[in-house]
């Protein structure tokens, strides 16, 4: 997927910042490669000239290439970076290649310096202008995304691009209605925090850019992963951690817990609350407690997390108390955490028909996750997709449902050894997936692990956020003619990445180097199509969320061509096609008539129109009446119910102007409660065309879903058998 600059420099891109207008403008220290910054670029440069599925040299012609990814990386929008800096630094243009080979990596250090001084130069400009206000009666527009445009030829005409974001700022508000005083006082302090958060960025965060726009010059989905972006990696893999179970934000300058993990040892111990600030952590029982204030989110994770039994000091500010309220001191033991939200899970859903009642059960997989660390050391109950879905299986089995629905929608893939195993779930040991390296040499990888875990009717719902391991599965699935694909095309991933430990390789005992994420391979159907590119056509089409040209391969400039080889032996199981006219005209009567259906429709034409335009107004009156659109828009989405206990705990439906951290907690939490509860559209009529197919099955054909009764009941959530919430 694609790859994106660490939170700390892409929050700043975002938003307006800071220093005062009367105040001497600070700019953020200068920053300067470590000394195992060069070391591993080389390495990493070493084995990407060798050993990547698309090999290239690291001379000027590459170098060229990172040049303009780096620019892109750093100042996506053209918003920091003047036209005549650009043509300052094309004199780096073909040294980016000289700077890794020769171990020297000022350079590119150099360009990130610049880019930081400039968006001090904006933020201090956003921030003076908040003395003045603005005036909304004027026609203005804003420019809403500049990708494409050129860089700002004059000071004075980036100037102008900022005066139009801060007065957009101010707007928001304003039609959330908050009045001028609170506005100014409110931007004051978001442009304060951004400017801090400028100069928490480090020579780390300096380096993993620069390398990333190397890695993605060649190849999209190559990625450099430093000691703590691996580590996350690893995590998100096993999904498990060990820490205290509690999930944490930045907030109002502090650390403060989002959410406790049920069954950890934070819940457990009845210690710690929802909107405790973290503001000093501790190792063991007595050692020196450091203070964390103003520190940066994922150095206070670093700190609180570490190994199983061990004991960990947090002193707290309780809930509710002032920035002066006492704080209390308290210590847990860490143990290790169970990551149940990324984890696979069902429902089971009733569907009104002809006939009487159906019974639908989903399988909702995030990713193909694996611990494979316990997998090597012999574990017998490690963690993986495929077992967790197994026992699912198991219990909709137990529910006596009539057919099964897997929705990978934005699960961006994970372990193919996963996506094998998943698929012989429905299909058994059969052949699921080709690939070949960059020799052209040619593998099939044939499930031999796993046995047939359901027979019934299967359809695999997907999106544009399917990718990779998804849609491998979604395309085995399809050529067996094993179920229906419902949704809009995938994500187009068919390249096999590994994972190179730069540590392992140069033999040093602590992780200093970080790791490559390179590509070595293509994926293949057993047909002998790809799924490179064009990604997977479902049978069913639903509306796209999104837009093609801005998300999916083909968005990428550099992305490998689509191409076939030949078709592996494999018989399909079954087929599909003769159905799907009848499976089309009852989905086309039932959603004509589903209300929530034809809005989502509408709302997309109008995103769609929106983005053509690539526009929005500065007038006030004219946002105000679409304003007034969208709230009713959003509480019919919502539902009365949903939408009043979003409202009554604080939760916002129509854009309150606000960014995620400044909001109560509360108020986060109700309207992630809210968004948790709405209507699902997609996933309604998607349970709705399988019950549609076990009816066809069953060699019924007038008896599908009901149109006048198109949302699906959910009626059982199922948690995994044997596993435990920590």
């Amino acid at each position: 997927m694609r790859y994106k600059l660490l939170g700390l420099v892409l929050a700043v891109a975002g938003a307006m910042p800071l220093a005062t207008a009367d105040t001497e403008l600070a700019f953020p220290p200068l920053l300067e490669p470590a000394a195992q910054d060069a070391k591993a670029a080389r390495l990493a440069a070493d084995l990407l000239s060798r050993y990547h599925y698309k090999a290239m040299p690291l001379d000027d012609t590459l170098s060229s290439q990172v040049f303009d990814q780096y620019l892109k990386l750093l100042d996506p929008e053209k918003l920091y970076f003047l036209r005549s800096d650009i043509d300052r630094l094309a004199a780096d243009r073909t040294r980016l290649d000289d700077a890794i080979l020769n171990e020297d990596l000022r350079t590119p250090f150099a360009i990130f310096n610049l880019y930081e001084r400039r968006a001090a130069e904006r933020m201090a400009f956003a921030r003076s202008l908040l003395a003045g206000g603005f005036d909304f009666e004027r026609n203005e527009t804003l420019m809403i995304d500049r990708k494409d445009q050129p860089w700002p030829a004059t000071e004075t005409e980036a100037l102008e691009l900022w005066r139009k974001r801060v007065k957009n700022d101010w707007l928001r508000l304003r039609l959330a209605g908050r009045d001028d005083a609170a506005i100014r006082k409110l931007l004051d302090k978001r442009y304060d925090n951004n400017a801090k958060r400028l100069a928490k960025i480090n020579s780390a965060d300096a380096f993993e850019a620069f390398m990333n726009a190397y890695t993605t010059a060649i190849e999209p989905h190559t990625n450099y992963l430093g000691p703590r972006a691996a580590e996350n990696f690893d995590i998100a893999m096993r999904l498990s951690l060990v820490g205290i179970g509690a999930a944490l934000t930045e907030h109002d300058g502090h650390i403060t817990v989002r959410e406790l993990v049920a069954g950890g040892p934070a819940m457990v111990s009845g210690q710690l609350q929802v909107g405790d600030r973290i503001v000093g952590v501790g190792q063991g029982p007595s050692g020196s407690m450091e203070d964390v204030v103003g520190w940066r989110l994922d150095d206070v994770v670093a700190l609180i997390r570490g190994k199983a039994a061990s004991t960990v000091r947090l002193d707290i500010l309780p809930a509710g108390g002032g920035p002066d309220a006492p704080a209390k001191t308290i210590a847990l033991v860490r143990d290790t955490i169970k990551m149940q939200d990324s984890a696979a899970k069902a429902k089971v859903y009733s569907v009104t028909s002809g006939e009487g009642k159906r019974r639908v059960g989903v399988i909702t997989l995030p990713s193909f996750y694996e611990d494979v660390a316990a997998m090597q050391k012999g574990d017998k109950d490690y963690r993986s997709a495929a077992r967790d879905v197994a026992r699912l299986l198991q219990d909709l089995k137990a529910q006596q449902v009539d057919g099964v629905l897997m929705d990978l929608r934005n699960n961006g893939g994970g372990s193919l050894r996963e996506a094998v195993a998943l698929t012989g779930l429905f299909l058994g040991k059969v052949p699921v997936v080709q690939t070949r390296n960059a020799k052209g040499d040619v593998s099939v990888a044939t499930n031999s692990d796993t046995a047939v875990a359901w027979q019934g009717p299967l359809a695999v719902l997907i999106n544009r956020g399917s990718a990779s391991a998804s849609e491998i599965f979604a395309a085995a699935v399809q050529d067996y003619g094993r179920g229906l694909v419902i949704g809009e095309p995938s994500f187009g991933k068919g390249t096999v990445q590994t994972v190179a430990r730069l540590d392992q390789i140069a033999r040093n005992p602590k992780p200093t180097f970080g790791d490559l994420k390179l590509t070595i391979a293509q994926f293949f159907r057993v047909n002998g199509g790809t799924t490179q590119l064009h990604g997977v056509m479902p049978d069913m089409r639903v509306p796209a969320l999104g837009d093609d040209s801005l998300f999916g391969e083909s968005s990428f400039g550099n992305a490998l061509p689509w191409t076939r080889i030949p078709a592996v032996d494999h018989q399909p199981v079954g087929d599909l096609k003769p159905h799907l006219p009848r499976l089309k005209a009852w989905h086309e009567s039932r959603v004509q008539r589903d209300r929530d259906y034809q809005d989502l429709v509408d709302d997309l034409a109008k995103a769609r129109a929106q983005r053509k335009n690539n526009v929005i107004s500065l007038n006030e009156d004219v946002r105000r009446k679409e304003r007034a659109a969208q709230e009713k828009r959003l509480v019919a989405l919502l539902g009365g119910a949903a939408a009043s206990a979003a409202s009554a705990a604080g939760g916002t439906l129509a854009d309150d102007g606000l960014q995620f951290n400044e909001r109560q907690l509360a108020r986060n939490l109700a309207s992630q409660k809210a968004r948790d509860d709405a209507n699902d559209v997609i996933l309604n009529e998607a349970v709705n065309i399988v019950s549609d197919s076990v009816a066809l099955k069953a060699g019924k054909s007038q008896v599908a879903a009901s149109v006048s009764s198109t949302r699906p009941t959910m009626i059982k959530d199922l948690l995994l058998q044997g596993s435990s919430e920590q």
